[in-house]
């Protein structure tokens, strides 16, 4: 049996628009090992969020498709391609065995149901068997796990009645109803205050702790990154620039792109008053994205063969950057 609960083969992902069809997830592979934490980072617009949604076949329809690509999810010793799943299996499959925490729990939320019905929804489409009284214990101490106070008096409030940090910790408690193998977290730190963000990562690992789930943590936070993340893929334009261990990221990051990220984080150590790094230049649009290298326009190691697109170079064992520069390095070094 495979020791890795999802597997991600040559994903590509893209959108009908009016300019015609363009890719936003372009070839893009990983592994997630069970109970393991992989963090996916990047600017917005890098395709961190459309990967999540592609996992989870929630595209935005009927302009969004997979184009090609297996994802291999391995529950209860069976594998599935949820690329190629029909409906009627994909539905069996949210919630219970992969969940989603969205990125901006007011809209994930409805407005107009209480929070209480919005939980209990779960139990009811995934464990049809169980009575109301049992579904309602359920809720009440899902709340309470997830450290929301007086859960009673909050299953009968409705979203606007709550928190930011509050709502989240719901979004969260939907998402773990089922106890899922995998839940996939979309920036759901993101508008918290920092002492709640503290709370929210220390719940989720927790959690985590306690069912042995294995989290896909979508951030642009390198900081959470490095508290949470056991194995991190970073993405630029559609496609995975580097992929490494946590240690090897902060450590010894080869991608220009991956140094560029870093080094526009503030230091303790850093001379006060002064600019922020930062990478100049925009994430190109997806319909107007450059051959070969799609960092090279920003780039400040650019070399000829920059124009073709780079192939991924395996630095180590758990160490792969796609970069013609690194490439070369390497080739030089032999």
């Amino acid at each position: 049996m495979s020791e890795y609960v999802l597997e991600v083969s040559n994903l590509k992902t893209g959108f009908k628009t009016d300019e015609g069809f363009v890719t936003a997830v372009d070839g893009v592979s990983f592994k997630v090992k069970k109970g393991q934490t992989l963090g996916i980072v990047g600017e917005s617009g890098c395709g961190k969020s459309v990967t999540s949604l592609s996992i989870m076949r929630l595209l935005p329809q009927p302009a969004g498709r997979i184009v090609e690509g297996e994802i291999l999810l391995r529950v209860d010793g069976d594998t599935i391609d949820i690329a190629k799943a029909p409906a009627s299996e994909l539905k069996a499959i949210r919630g219970e065995k992969i969940a989603m925490i969205f990125q901006e729990p007011m809209t994930a939320l409805n407005p107009v149901q209480r929070i209480g019905n919005q939980l209990a929804e779960t139990f009811e489409l995934h464990f049809p068997e169980m009575s109301k009284k049992e579904i309602e214990a359920e809720c009440v101490a899902l709340l309470e796990k997830v450290g929301i106070p007086s859960p009673g008096q909050r299953m009968k409030e409705y979203p606007h009645q709550l928190s930011g940090g509050m709502r989240q910790r719901v979004m969260i408690a939907i998402a773990l109803a089922c106890k899922p193998d995998i839940l996939i977290a979309d920036e759901p730190t993101t508008a918290l205050d920092v002492t709640v963000q503290a709370q929210i990562l220390d719940l989720m690992k927790k959690l985590q702790d306690e069912i042995g789930m294995s989290i896909i943590f979508i951030t642009h936070d390198l900081g959470v990154v490095a508290e949470v993340c056991d194995e991190v893929i970073v993405m630029y334009a559609g496609r995975v620039t580097e992929r490494s261990t946590v240690k090897n990221i902060f450590e010894n990051p080869l991608h220009p792109y991956t140094k560029g990220l870093l080094s526009s984080i503030p230091h303790l150590g850093g001379t006060r008053k002064t600019k922020l790094n930062t990478i100049e230049g925009m994430v190109p649009s997806l319909s107007l994205m450059p051959d070969g290298c799609r960092f090279k326009n920003r780039c400040d190691f650019v070399i000829d063969r920059c124009n073709l697109q780079p192939d991924e170079t395996t630095v180590s064992s758990n160490h792969v950057v796609s970069c013609h520069k690194v490439d070369a390095d390497t080739l030089e070094g032999t």
